[in-house]
C-alpha cells in the first residue's frame, strides 16, 4: 500500500498494488474527474508534487503536448512506487455511488448482435452493483492492460453482467473475447466507472444516441428508465446511427420493454445504404433535426458510440440549439 496526499486539502488514501492513482481515489469515495479511465480523454490529469510513479501508457494520448510540458499526468496511468503528494482537481459531482471494486467472473454465454457486435455474459460470485450506463474494465489473459466496456443490463444480486462488444480489427481485446475466450473462463472485473448514468431524479423527455457497441450503455438507460418507473411519464427516444443495413440493431431489445412505441420511439437510420435498406438514410446526428419534436433544450441526452458521431451530436445540440452541456451526458472512451 502506497499512501498518496492531495495537496490542496492534505487528505491522505492509500492506494494498493496493481491500483492506478485513478482508481484507487475512487475506491476510497473521492470525487477523482474522469470519463475513459484507459488514457484517451485527459480527464484525470494531475501534478505530481512529491513521490515517484509509474507510469503505464508514455504515449496515451490523452495529454498534449503542452501537458507534457507542464508535467501534467494521467492519473489512469499512474501507479505509485512510494508515497506521494499530488495535485488534482476534485469534484464532489464525479464521486461514485457505487465506489468500484475488483472481482472476478465466468463466462456464462454470447449472442451474436450483428456480423460485428456480439454480448458477452459473465457471472460473478457476488452482486452486480452499477448504475444504468456505466461501465467496467475487463483484463483478458494476454492482453496488456485493462478494456473499458460498458454494461447493457441492469444491476442485479445474481452477479451478471452483461457487455455488447465490436470487433475491431487488430484490436486485441476484442480478439480475445471473440476467437480465444470460451465458456468457463475467467476474467478479472473492475468496475463499475462512468459519469454518463441515468438520472432518474431528472424530469426532462430523453433522447438516447447510439452507434456501434454504444447500444449497450444506452440500452442500460432505457431499460433503467423502465426499471424506475420513468415511463410512461417521460418519453424515450431512441436513435440508432449505422454504417449499412446489416449494423442496424437495438429494436428487438426495446420492443421487449413495455411501452414501445407509445412511450418509447426507436429511429434507425444509415449513413452509407445498400439494396437492403428503405429506412431512414444519413448521419444519426441529422435523424434528431428531422424526428425529434419541440424544443431541444427540453430533453436529457445520453450518447454512446463513434468519436465522430459523438462530437457531431454535441455540436449540433449545444451550438445550433443551445442545450446546456448539464443536459448531455456521454463518457469519452476514444
Amino acid at each position: 500500500m502506497k499512501n498518496i496526499t492531495i495537496e490542496q486539502t492534505d487528505m491522505t488514501f492509500q492506494c494498493g498494488d496493481g491500483d492506478t492513482i485513478l482508481s484507487a481515489g475512487l475506491r476510497s469515495g473521492l470525487g477523482m474527474p474522469h470519463e475513459c479511465t484507459v488514457g484517451n480523454c485527459g480527464t484525470c490529469k494531475f501534478e505530481l508534487i512529491e513521490g515517484k510513479v509509474e507510469v503505464l501508457w508514455q504515449d496515451a494520448p490523452g495529454l498534449s503536448e503542452r501537458d507534457r510540458s507542464k508535467g501534467r499526468m494521467l492519473a489512469c496511468q499512474c501507479r505509485p512506487v512510494d508515497d506521494s503528494r499530488i495535485k488534482i482537481r476534485l469534484d464532489d459531482a464525479c464521486r461514485l455511488v457505487h465506489p468500484p471494486r475488483k472481482i472476478e467472473a465466468v463466462l456464462s454465454g454470447t449472442t451474436d448482435i450483428t456480423h460485428d457486435i456480439r454480448e458477452f455474459r459473465f457471472q460473478s460470485d457476488t452482486e452486480a452493483s452499477f448504475i444504468a450506463g456505466q461501465f467496467a474494465l475487463i483484463n483478458l489473459p494476454g492482453v496488456i492492460g485493462p478494456r473499458a466496456y460498458s454494461m447493457a443490463n441492469l444491476a442485479n444480486e445474481a452477479g451478471d453482467w452483461h457487455f455488447q462488444v465490436r470487433r475491431v480489427m487488430g484490436g486485441s481485446g476484442s480478439s480475445v473475447l471473440f476467437d480465444r475466450l470460451n465458456l468457463g473462463d475467467r476474467v478479472g472485473l473492475d468496475g463499475p466507472y462512468g459519469l454518463a448514468y441515468l438520472r432518474t431524479e431528472v424530469k426532462r423527455d430523453v433522447v438516447c444516441i447510439a452507434g456501434g457497441s454504444g447500444l449497450a450503455p444506452m440500452l442500460s438507460i432505457a431499460r433503467g428508465m423502465v426499471a424506475a418507473g420513468m415511463t410512461p411519464e417521460t418519453n424515450l427516444h431512441f436513435f440508432y446511427g449505422a454504417r449499412q443495413s446489416r449494423d442496424v440493431c437495438g429494436e428487438e431489445y426495446l420492443k421487449s420493454l413495455p411501452g414501445f412505441d407509445q412511450t418509447i420511439f426507436y429511429y434507425p437510420s444509415v449513413s452509407s445504404p445498400d439494396d437492403g435498406w428503405n429506412g431512414r438514410t444519413g448521419f444519426v446526428h441529422e435523424a434528431l433535426q428531422d424526428v425529434l419534436p419541440g424544443n431541444f433544450a427540453d430533453y436529457e441526452y445520453y450518447m454512446a458510440g463513434p468519436p465522430l458521431m459523438m462530437r457531431a451530436s454535441v455540436e449540433l445540440l449545444t451550438g445550433h440549439h443551445h442545450v446546456p452541456l448539464g443536459q448531455i451526458h456521454f463518457d469519452s472512451f476514444f
